[in-house]
């Protein structure tokens, strides 16, 4: 199935088409940023955008950075507060919208580091915040919103997410101890088999994942940063 996925971000919005089959872009996504504020329309514009940039007239897949249920928006950490109670499905035409990191969960569970993992399966993604999917065998538990976790007092992206290491220049392995903290923080709680690190930041997997030492395994996201766009995709097709 062709499905066009788009992937809202605090910084960016990205899409592409999807093969859902095998789970990879079929063209060149394209990337625009978050409109300053974050407003529901405005960023329902970007949408329109790249729907628009892609003459696309098939169905497609949104995520969003908070809490959706039923496809309406219930939390909004790192997009303007408008967005609470806004039926984005609706906004966006009828598309299937799901959260951020859910949906890079999804991807990864289906054609990433996830396939075939059984027991509880954390993905984390690193970027302007943290998010969060939980997998129990295969089956997701949505909106777990995991960076919100409190660490020494505040909300754990406030200290552990992508974003904190540029706004504060930290070295990537005096980040990687903020990380460590993190996981460790989520490992006690969830035992997990495998923890799966997706968000842009992913790419550079080799400079911090080397100093964060787990007794759960830690693995990069297989998909990087194209996971949401391919999770958006893939959650529309299984609408």
């Amino acid at each position: 199935m062709k499905v066009l996925g788009i992937d809202i971000g605090g910084s960016g919005i990205k899409g592409a088409p999807v093969d859902t089959a095998v789970g990879e872009l079929m063209a060149d996504r394209l990337r625009i940023p978050t409109p300053q504020p974050s407003k529901p329309h405005e960023v329902a514009e970007v949408v329109s955008s790249i729907v628009r940039h892609f003459t696309w007239n098939g169905p497609v897949g949104v995520t969003f950075p908070g809490v959706v249920v039923d496809g309406v928006i219930r939390t909004a950490a790192n997009v303007h507060h408008s967005w609470i109670g806004v039926d984005a499905s609706r906004l966006f035409g009828g598309a299937a919208v799901l959260n951020d990191a859910d949906a890079a969960g999804l991807a990864e569970m289906a054609f990433g580091e996830g396939r075939g993992r059984r027991g509880t399966v954390l993905v984390l993604t690193f970027g302007t915040g943290i998010g969060s999917a939980l997998f129990i065998d295969g089956v997701l538990v949505p909106n777990t919103e995991l960076g919100h976790l409190e660490v020494r007092g505040k909300d754990a992206e406030h200290r552990a997410a992508a974003r904190i290491r540029e706004e504060h220049d930290l070295s990537w392995d005096k980040w990687a101890e903020r990380v460590e903290e993190y996981l460790r923080h989520v490992e006690k709680l969830f035992s997990p088999s495998l923890i799966v690190v997706g968000g842009g930041v992913s790419k550079k997997a080799d400079r911090f994942l080397p100093h964060v030492h787990l007794d759960t395994p830690v693995v990069p996201a297989a998909l990087q940063n194209e996971a949401g766009i391919i999770g958006a995709a893939h959650a529309a097709a299984m609408d």
